[in-house]
């Protein structure tokens, strides 16, 4: 599990590194690889991947609520 200094209610933590970035006009494509064989694939706003710089190689953390997928890098 993933330790953060800040308090959040998902309870659904990985630490993954990006495989894939995949640019569209409003979204972006995220393919991250976390513990075997747990691949995730989230889609966030392009403005989102710009403003975090995500980019192949990256390490991130992978937030799961309901149906929201939160990235914190």
């Amino acid at each position: 599990m993933i330790k953060v200094n800040k308090m959040i209610s998902a309870r659904n933590k990985f630490i993954g590194k990006v495989k894939s970035v995949e640019l569209q006009d409003l979204i972006g494509k995220i393919k991250i690889n976390v513990t075997a064989p747990i691949k995730i694939t989230c889609v966030i706003t392009r403005e989102a991947v710009e403003e975090l710089k995500i980019k192949k190689g990256d390490e991130v953390k992978v937030f799961v609520k309901a149906t929201e997928v939160i990235i914190l890098k």
